[in-house]
């Protein structure tokens, strides 16, 4: 089963799985809508009576940094990014228990090392990637395996949804100019250089979904794997804040 929050826009999905010789169950769900979120897991318990697997893919993503935005639009990005997770995984946990199952979610890179100008998109991965690390423990004491799942750049339409004039933003930031095109600059070049195809990026998820045993922390790929490593490694935050600081000027 997939879901969406426009449904209309499921052709490609649907044409995609067709191709692939794969039946496909489309069904509306915004994760910041509890009700939502209610009525696509107990139309799922209804209609198939059970729920073996829920991979938490929804996100959104933030270019901005505190002095220039409303903290109200960092509120926005915790709704989707943090609170959403959690609304879809507390209504599925009662049927992972039943079933032995597994909860996976897809956070970032950026849940692990904090990245400049992108504070709330961070903060909102990193809190995520806290709350599941410390609910692993619990649901495996009754029988369900939580894994995060750690893309970095992956070639969708993620970055364009972002919905930013980034000459604007630049034009826009004040004393932060310089700094923020310095950032761009860098970020452009490398996602163009190292973005991986969404199928790359879903070897992991299945790995999460098929593996006997799972690691709880799964990267996507070999550039993932050496960015986090500098963060788990790095006991004063002196080799993190030398990486990203060159990213700014």
């Amino acid at each position: 089963m997939a879901t969406l929050r426009d449904t209309g826009r499921a052709a490609a999905l649907r044409t995609a799985a067709a191709e692939a010789g794969v039946g496909l169950d489309v069904r509306q769900l915004d994760v910041t809508d509890e009700e939502s979120v209610a009525a696509a897991v107990d139309g799922v318990i209804a209609d198939h009576g059970r729920l073996d697997a829920v991979i938490n893919n929804a996100g959104a993503g933030h270019l901005g940094t505190l002095e220039n935005e409303a903290v109200a639009e960092v509120r926005k990005v915790m709704e989707v990014n943090f609170f959403g997770v959690l609304h879809v995984s507390k209504a599925a946990l009662p049927h992972l228990r039943a079933t032995g199952g597994r909860l996976i979610t897809v956070t970032s890179v950026g849940g692990v090392v904090g990245q400049p100008f992108n504070e709330a998109y961070c903060a909102a991965k990193f809190a995520v990637e806290g709350y599941m690390e410390s609910l692993a423990p619990v649901a495996a004491r009754l029988g369900v395996t939580v894994s995060v799942v750690e893309p970095g750049a992956v070639a969708t339409e993620f970055v364009n949804n972002i919905g930013v004039d980034l000459e604007g933003e630049v034009a826009a930031a004040g004393p932060y100019a310089d700094a923020l095109k310095a950032y761009l600059d860098r970020t452009v070049a490398q996602f163009l250089g190292s973005a991986q195809t969404p199928a790359e990026a879903a070897e992991a998820v299945l790995e999460a979904l098929t593996a006997d045993r799972p690691a709880f922390r799964i990267q996507t790929s070999d550039w993932a794997r050496g960015f986090t490593g500098t963060k788990l490694t790095d006991l004063d935050g002196s080799a993190v804040l030398g990486l990203t600081g060159g990213w700014v000027g």
